[in-house]
């Protein structure tokens, strides 16, 4: 058996970094924190290579005296509680005094600082633990502090790092929550040599959420002042208009630290229900405060989760100041109707709809046309029961007095050659058929018609269309045994995922006309940024823009391009949160969701051109019988089965 021993202190300080020190974006976070805590009013943070070759973080705070400074880099060392009773009523960011001298350990380390009462400051260096260099320096009141080859002596965990542009969106989150929890202060990230965020430290929140999230983000937004049993709740809310398919643009602050709070989550959701879409989630940037000793930050180590004395106040104080600010500030949307600018060719389209509509002049001793047989039911299948079921004939369209004066006035003469044929009333032209419907094109007036073409029999029993149920179920009664349920979104979205996926790569695309931008969060950011080729093989050709903002210039042919941007934002979030899927799995996904946008709506009203159009693809796709989601595509009800229940067997 192996003896016990106490480990060496550098193995003990690594394992110990190992619990702070994650990745760039935890040592920028707790370097932001604690410069947050010295009083600084304006912060700098500069990254290279995503962090992990260099990190700077300036600020004008309080500064460290000399003496205190390798003090400062010991475990366990803080100027921020004293005893135990401090636990009990934290309220700065930092406590545990285990920031310093963590990063220390995995990393080279340059610190300068001075307090602002000193003439001259000190300059620091250490590295892996150890400390190289204590000496008086010349520098401004503050503290900066430089971090280079971040886990330089941990090779292991160099190897879980991610992408350079990962990691680096990965520090602009955690500076967009520093910035969105503290407007007073001034924040200034420079990436790769370039300014990407500077909020202005005016201390108003919907300044530091402009320069965060942008104009649009920031235009749906609506102010929330509330406070009950003392706790106060204050920031901005989006309005039902401008809901997202996730949460992750729900930020909430507790006295100035940002939390993950369930509390919250579910008063914010409870306050919009009846105001949203099934599967939207309402957005927010909102600040709690109430007593540092109602709450315990000391429970999860990266103190994003606390606990509450008591619950219930803070529940009912989030719902009733979103649920107060959504009925005094929600307006309902107002649209604007734009008038059309005069055209010196419209009398033209007008002309055009005229020939189109009239009826060809019929000579006076010509013969009526004969009408056409029906369709055979055994023929022709579901779609022609459905094309003529009913029974109900169109009314005649009648042209306005002064064009049908035109028309007699100026008659179409008529080809020598078919002057004692009878003339059929030209008919209004059917809806464009589906790509997989085109026919060839029809013979001109000159030449001979052909002979109808007799249709090969299908091996199917003749179905009658009985109607549309509740706006989403075709009924059809199937031969004289069996009535058949079509689920008419089901059913057009797995043909469109059928579509999708024996589509070429990049193909069947629309160019937007004017390019859409997005704002995601800076995980789902990241995580499209790492999916373009899976996305432009869908259709989407999507673009960084910067500062968490997509540019969606195409969209796939099938999908709506007003619907463009809430497409992106679900599968950004889907992306997000399935990073261990395979590309392939990604990409399928997407295809569900395209689909399932695309499709014809439950409770929708649907013309009966669609519906022929669907029923007829089913029956040339017979292999389609469940959605891309699993559900059933139609049911079959036996006629033994529906008389039993009236006791007719």
């Amino acid at each position: 058996m192996a003896r016990i021993q106490v480990l060496e202190k550098q193995v003990a300080e690594l394992i110990a970094a190992g619990e702070v020190v994650e990745r760039p974006s935890s040592v920028i976070k707790e370097l932001v924190e604690n410069a947050v805590d010295a009083g600084a009013s304006v912060i700098t943070v500069e990254i290279r290579r995503g962090g992990v070759s260099y990190m700077r973080v300036t600020d004008n705070g309080c500064g460290i005296a000399p003496e205190d400074v390798p003090t400062a880099f010991l475990r366990h060392a803080t100027s921020k509680i004293r005893r135990q009773d401090d636990l009990e009523a934290i309220g700065t960011l930092g406590f545990r005094g285990e920031a310093l001298a963590s990063i220390s350990a995995v990393a080279h380390v340059e610190l300068l600082t001075r307090t602002q009462d000193a003439q001259t400051g000190a300059r620091y260096l250490c590295g892996g633990g150890e400390e190289d260099t204590l000496e008086e320096a010349g520098c401004p009141a503050g503290t900066t502090i430089v971090v280079r080859d971040l886990f330089y002596n941990t090779p292991a965990r160099m190897k879980f790092l991610k992408k350079d542009a990962a990691e680096g969106n990965s520090v602009a989150g955690v500076l967009d929550k520093m910035a969105l929890s503290h407007p007073e202060i001034s924040f200034r990230f420079i990436r790769e040599g370039k300014e990407v965020l500077h909020t202005p430290g005016d201390n108003k929140l919907s300044s530091a959420i402009y320069a965060v999230f942008g104009k649009e983000f920031s235009s749906t937004l609506i102010p929330v002042e509330y406070e009950l049993e003392h706790v106060k709740v204050s920031g901005f809310i989006s309005k039902p208009a401008g809901s997202r398919p996730n949460r992750s643009m729900q930020h909430f602050f507790l006295n100035g630290r940002f939390i993950r709070c369930r509390t919250a989550m579910a008063a914010l959701e409870e306050a919009y229900k009846g105001s949203l879409m099934v599967g939207k989630f309402p957005a927010c940037v909102l600040h709690l405060r109430l007593s540092s000793a109602a709450v315990d930050v000391n429970v999860h180590p990266a103190k994003l989760e606390v606990r509450f004395v008591r619950e219930r106040p803070v529940f009912d104080a989030v719902y009733h100041g979103v649920k107060s600010a959504l009925a005094a500030l929600d307006r309902p949307k107002v649209m604007e109707w734009k008038k059309p600018l005069p055209s010196p060719y419209a009398p033209l389209p007008e002309r055009k709809e005229q020939l189109r509509l009239s009826p060809a002049p019929v000579p006076a001793k010509a013969a009526p046309a004969p009408r056409e047989e029906r369709p055979s039911l055994e023929r022709e299948g579901w779609g022609a029961v459905l094309r003529d079921s009913g029974g109900v004939q169109p009314p005649e369209r009648k042209l306005p007095p002064q064009w049908q004066a035109i028309l007699d006035r100026d008659p179409v003469p008529e080809p020598a050659a078919q002057q004692a044929a009878p003339v059929k009333e030209e008919e209004p032209a059917p809806p464009k058929p589906l790509p997989s419907q085109q026919t060839a094109p029809v013979s001109t007036p000159q030449q001979e018609p052909e002979a109808p073409r007799e249709e090969p029999q299908r091996e199917e029993i003749a179905s009658k269309v009985v109607g549309e149920a509740f706006g989403t179920y075709l009924i059809l009664e199937h031969g004289k045994d069996a009535l058949l349920f079509i689920d008419k979104h089901a059913a057009h979205e797995r043909l469109l995922y059928e579509r999708l996926k024996a589509q070429k790569q990049g193909g069947e695309a629309q160019t937007l006309l004017q390019p859409v931008a997005v704002t995601l969060d800076k995980e789902e950011y990241t995580a499209v940024l790492e999916h373009t080729e899976e996305l432009s093989a869908a259709g989407f050709q999507v673009e960084d823009f910067g500062a968490g903002t997509v540019l969606v210039r195409s969209v796939p042919l099938l999908l709506d391009g007003d619907d463009a941007a809430g497409a992106v934002m679900e599968i950004a979030g889907h992306l997000a949160a399935h990073k261990t899927d395979l590309t392939t799995e990604h990409l399928d996904w997407v295809y569900h969701n395209v689909a399932c946008r695309a499709a014809m709506k439950a409770g929708d009203t649907t013309s009966r051109q669609e519906l022929i159009s669907l029923v007829e693809e089913l029956e040339r796709n017979p292999q389609v019988r469940y959605c891309p989601h699993g559900r059933p595509v139609y049911i079959l009800v036996r006629r033994r089965d529906i008389e039993r229940q009236f006791g007719r067997v």
